[in-house]
C-alpha cells in the first residue's frame, strides 16, 4: 500500500485537480479564446500550490485529446462546440489526472450523460482484483446501452511518480488479458465515447503540440542542450507546452534548439488524436488509488 506521505501527495493534487476542473467549467464560453482557457487552467493550478502535470488540454468536437494551445493560438470555442477539457496536478511527482466535457450543443447531452455514467460504473467496480479487460466491457456495454461506441484505442492508464503512462492500460472495450489491478496502484480511468456512426477509434493528426523529454544522448550544439537541460530541471519525464519555454532563452535561438531537440528525438511529439470518422467525441476522467477494501477517488 502507499505511504502515508504519498497518499497525502495524491489526495492533496487530486482536491486541486477537482477545484480547477469545476473553475474551468464555467469558463468554457463560446467566443473564449482557447489559449486563455489554457492559461488560466495553469495558472489556478499553480496559484492553488499545486504543479503542472501536463499542459491543459482542450479539444473540440471531433478531436478527442492531445490539442493544448500553441503561443499566440487564435482559436476561439465556436458556437455549439462540445468541449473536452483535461488537466493535470502533480504535488511532488504524484499526478491527478481528470477531464470532463462541457457542451454548448444540447443535441450531444445525451453522450456527456453517458460517458459519465460509464466512469461512475467503473469507479464503483474498482477494487483489488478486478480484471482490466471487466472494467473494458462494462464501459462497452454502457455506450452500447445508449446507442454510443467507445473509443477502442484510447485508454485509461497508469500512475507512477513524475510518470504519465505507466503498467497497466486501462481499455474501453473488453480485452483478452489477464492483468488485474491490485492494491496500491494508482490509475487514471478515462472513457470515450463517439456517435454510433463513427468508426470508434482515433487517428493520429498531422500537428503536435504537446512534448515530452524521450532522450539525452546526441545532442549537437551547445544551444540545445541547454534547452535539454532546462526542460529536464523543468518538467522531468512529464508532457510540457511549447508555450512553457518562453522566456528560456531569445526566440530565435528558441525555435532553432527547439527544432534540434526534435530532429534528434530527444523529445517525442504527441499528435492530436482525432475520431476517424470526425465524429463527436465525449470524455469523463477521474484519479483512482486502489485500496485493500475498494478504492479512493481523489479527483472527485
Amino acid at each position: 500500500m502507499l505511504s502515508r506521505d504519498v497518499l497525502e501527495c495524491y489526495i492533496k493534487a487530486g482536491k486541486i485537480a477537482s477545484e480547477v476542473r469545476s473553475e474551468a467549467k464555467e469558463i468554457v464560453k463560446k467566443g473564449v479564446p482557447l489559449l486563455e482557457i489554457c492559461e488560466k487552467v495553469e495558472a489556478s493550478i499553480k496559484a492553488k500550490g499545486g504543479e503542472l502535470a501536463f499542459p491543459c488540454n482542450i479539444c473540440l468536437n471531433e478531436i478527442a485529446a492531445h490539442y493544448s494551445s500553441p503561443p499566440e493560438d487564435a482559436q476561439t470555442v465556436p458556437k455549439n462546440a462540445v468541449v473536452k477539457i483535461d488537466l493535470g496536478v502533480h504535488i511532488d511527482g504524484y499526478i491527478a489526472d481528470t477531464a470532463m466535457t462541457v457542451c454548448l450543443n444540447p443535441e450531444f447531452d445525451g453522450m456527456v450523460y453517458a460517458v459519465n455514467e460509464a466512469l461512475k460504473q467503473v469507479i464503483n467496480m474498482v477494487r483489488p482484483g478486478v480484471k482490466t479487460s471487466q472494467i473494458g466491457e462494462v464501459v462497452q456495454k454502457t455506450a452500447q446501452r445508449y446507442g454510443l461506441k467507445p473509443i477502442w484505442n484510447l485508454t485509461g492508464h497508469q500512475l507512477s511518480k513524475y510518470v504519465l503512462h505507466t503498467g497497466k492500460p486501462i481499455p474501453n472495450v473488453p480485452r483478452f488479458d489477464f492483468a488485474r489491478i491490485n492494491a496500491g496502484e494508482v490509475f487514471a480511468i478515462e472513457p470515450f465515447f463517439t456517435l454510433s456512426s463513427g468508426k470508434g477509434e482515433i487517428r493520429s493528426g498531422t500537428d503536435s503540440y504537446i512534448f515530452r523529454l524521450q532522450r539525452e544522448r546526441g545532442v549537437k550544439s551547445p544551444t540545445a542542450k541547454d534547452l535539454m537541460d532546462k526542460i529536464k530541471e523543468n518538467f522531468k519525464t512529464l508532457p510540457f507546452s511549447k508555450r512553457w519555454l518562453n522566456g528560456f532563452m531569445p526566440k530565435s535561438e528558441l525555435d532553432a534548439a527547439f527544432k534540434e531537440l526534435l530532429s534528434a528525438k530527444n523529445l517525442m511529439d504527441y499528435p492530436i488524436l482525432i475520431e476517424a470518422a470526425g465524429k463527436t467525441v465525449v470524455q469523463a476522467e477521474h484519479t483512482v488509488i486502489v485500496t485493500d477494501d475498494g478504492r479512493i477517488v481523489t479527483t472527485q
